[in-house]
């Protein structure tokens, strides 16, 4: 019980702080979100960059990995959309917002410290190879069907498949976690050993990922609040934080993952909801009340959650 509060607690203490850092105008709101950039353009790419550089790709499929990882996806994101839909009466955009509420975990902010401070480079090797299909997948995914969803709701044309998945993938192509991965598969395939002052200024960057990541989620809470569709949002946070952990945990025991990447892919589950839930709201006007409610519900009840899935792997 003592690993678990040493890993765990600390993770949810750095998003507190940083809340705590606004909510007390000590800093800026403007700052966490500087510092977020900095983290999500620089530190965590870097961090990437130098786990696939350098990792051993032996323990496992990436296959099973993605398979067992998005089972879990599918099922927790089905069940949001149904609930929103059935139970709760929204329309289909609605619903696909609900899915992504219930699916998308902040992966990069505290996903990833989680992981790396929980079970060490191993684990961040793991969450690695899904970071390099998790955002894609999940972007793609969630954009197509709440575009189907506005078609179906407006009745207009809409744009076409291959028009949203161009656009898409050009932001992808620049998208910095995307360049840190490719760079690091790179070097990795090359055989480039990793050195000298390089080596050590990578070192230092990576370090700064986790506890800037953390912060910078907690500074960035307070925009967001409890704005609505509390019911829902109360339902798309229990799926998130109980079902989606859940699922992923018995699809790695079906496929016959290791105890290691099972833990880091359980971990990264059963994080709070993502930002992205928020960006697609945004892009699409829909939602922003289920999204933020959501991040904030789930983010305030994660350290018990998170607790519990580490008490039951580690």
């Amino acid at each position: 019980m003592s690993d678990v509060f040493l890993n765990v607690v600390p993770i949810f203490v750095l998003i507190l702080l940083g809340w705590l850092i606004v909510r007390l105008d000590y800093l800026k709101a403007s700052v966490g979100e500087a510092l977020g950039d900095f983290v999500f353009r620089v530190a965590v790419p870097v961090l990437l960059f130098r786990t696939i550089a350098v990792a051993d790709f032996r323990d496992g499929s990436p296959w099973a990995l993605w398979a067992a990882y998005f089972s879990g996806v599918a099922i927790t994101w089905t069940l949001g959309h149904l609930a929103a839909t059935l139970l709760f009466g929204k329309d289909a955009r609605l619903g696909v917002l609900a899915g992504v509420s219930s699916a998308f975990a902040n992966t990069v902010f505290i996903g990833l410290p989680l992981v790396s401070h929980s079970l060490g480079e191993e684990g961040v090797v793991a969450l690695s190879i899904l970071l390099s299909v998790h955002l894609p997948v999940m972007m793609i995914a969630g954009t197509v069907l709440m575009e189907r969803a506005e078609r179906r709701s407006s009745g207009g044309p809409g744009h076409s498949p291959w028009q949203l998945l161009k656009g898409i993938l050009r932001n992808l192509a620049f998208n910095p976690l995307v360049i840190g991965l490719v760079a690091g598969a790179l070097v990795h395939l090359a055989g480039v050993p990793l050195g000298g002052p390089f080596e050590v200024v990578i070192d230092q960057l990576a370090a700064v990922a986790a506890p800037a990541a953390l912060i910078s989620i907690g500074m960035a809470l307070d925009k967001y609040g409890l704005s609505g569709n509390s019911g829902l949002a109360v339902l798309t946070s229990t799926l998130k934080l109980v079902v989606l952990p859940a699922s992923v945990y018995c699809a790695c025991r079906l496929l016959g993952l290791g105890d290691h990447w099972t833990a880091a892919l359980v971990l990264t589950s059963s994080v709070p909801t993502g930002v992205n839930a928020w960006l697609i709201a945004n892009h699409f006007n829909v939602g922003h009340g289920l999204a933020s409610t959501t991040i904030t519900i789930t983010t305030a009840l994660g350290v018990v959650s998170v607790s519990a899935w580490a008490f039951i792997l580690l």
